[in-house]
């Protein structure tokens, strides 16, 4: 085991006796820390009944910058339309905080594969008093090229990033939004072998509008932020066998962790806002509207881990607003802690809003309204300080009417 992951190990061990205890039933033993690159973990008696009244937890926890790629072999419990009886949970982190929760299964059915979106993954098994099956057996592994991405947001990389990547290597991962939502995909870093086409090495990218379908990239110019048309985003990564490079590093939102307005007014919050936001999450909201507007942000109400005790900077959770579409627009803020911030405006028809969350301590997250006004620059071109307008960094050079 790798000696950086002992710290790790202590965070997890403490996560883990935070829940039920993973031995509900007398004499029956199961659940644990699993830290090995590898693994393979079942249910009590398995492929015997596995026995009544039983919550077994298992957390898979492997060097930090890996994922962990999460897959069974068998798969039979009681089934119910719900799930309510017998049931298995599968978290992307700690099994505490149900903003984690990627999952749960009963039936016959085998879960599908899952890759974690950081170093840490948890399963639950759950039994109650009556009805038996045969249970589960299921295998991890860490650094997996692929899988199925459920997580509110979550990072790609190719294999062995930011090293190069290994030649022969073909990678498919599914990023896939819960309900009726969309997937975007970020890249911040690109470096393919380059060729005419892109028939060597190359990043595809399926299930996005337009040339986006299916659409090969390589070289070193980012691909474009891509959205998708449905609730999935398929991603092909494959090398040949010379000739390589730095990979990629992707960033994607789903869900309600990704959202664009295009209203004149409206209000949008933190996930599960004002029950406490999921751990380990960076989410998007863009505000778009038409040219010739700008946008103000009125915060209402922000609960957010508080500073660095030793800096008083907002190094843990920390929502940050841009002056634009992406987060390589002008800084606009950069807040955390319990104290709503004056309203701000945009200095053109864009916004963005990040939330950025760590690993541990939440709090209710955040609630903003916004408002669009009409841009009127000033007749003598001259600067004009505006008062609702101070906490932007730099003077503007217009005014601006947002109706009452």
């Amino acid at each position: 085991m790798r000696a950086e992951l002992g710290p790790h190990l202590l965070l997890v061990v403490a996560l883990l006796g935070a829940g039920p205890g993973a031995q509900a039933m007398k004499g029956v033993k199961c659940g644990g820390v699993l830290s090995a690159p590898s693994g393979n973990f079942s249910s009590p008696n398995f492929p015997r009944l596995y026995p009544y009244d039983t919550e077994c937890r298992w957390l898979i926890v492997v060097a930090e910058g890996s994922s962990v790629l999460l897959t069974f072999h068998a798969f039979e419990l009681e089934y119910h339309d719900t799930c309510s009886f017998d049931f298995l949970e599968i978290y992307n982190g700690a099994s505490g905080d149900k903003g984690n929760l990627l999952g749960r299964f009963c039936g016959h059915a085998p879960p599908p594969p899952f890759t974690s979106s950081w170093h840490v993954m948890s399963v639950v098994f759950h039994s109650d008093k009556h009805v038996a099956s045969h249970g589960f057996s299921a295998g991890y592994q860490k650094d997996v090229c692929g899988g199925v991405l459920t997580g509110l947001s979550g990072v790609l990389t190719s294999p062995e990033y930011p090293n190069n990547y290994p030649n022969n290597v073909e990678c498919r991962w599914v990023i896939r939004a819960t309900g009726p939502a969309t997937v975007k995909l970020v890249f911040v870093d690109f470096q393919v072998e380059a060729s005419e086409q892109c028939t060597y090495d190359y990043v595809a990218v399926l299930g996005g509008p337009g040339p986006a379908h299916g659409q090969h990239y390589c070289g070193a110019t980012r691909p474009p932020t891509l959205v998708s048309l449905g609730r999935e985003l398929q991603v092909v990564f494959k090398s040949d066998f010379n000739i390589g490079g730095r990979g990629f590093k992707a960033h994607y939102f789903s869900g309600e962790c990704q959202e664009v307005y295009m209203a004149v007014r409206g209000n949008f919050s933190s996930p599960q806002y004002p029950s406490s936001y999921p751990n380990n999450i960076r989410c998007h909201w863009t505000i778009r509207l038409p040219p010739g507007y700008r946008v103000k942000v009125f915060f209402l109400d922000l609960d957010l881990e508080e500073p660095n005790s030793l800096t008083r900077t907002c190094d843990f959770d920390h929502l940050a607003a841009f002056d634009g579409a992406s987060e390589e627009a002008p800084l606009l803020g950069n807040w955390c802690g319990r104290h709503s911030p004056p309203p701000i405006t945009s200095s053109h028809s864009q916004l963005l809003l990040v939330l950025h969350t760590d690993r541990s301590t939440t709090g209710r997250g955040f609630s903003v309204a916004y408002i669009g006004g009409e841009w009127e620059p000033p007749p003598s071109h001259q600067l004009v300080p505006l008062p609702w307008v101070s906490s932007v960094p730099s003077p503007l050079t217009s005014s601006c009417h947002f109706p009452g």
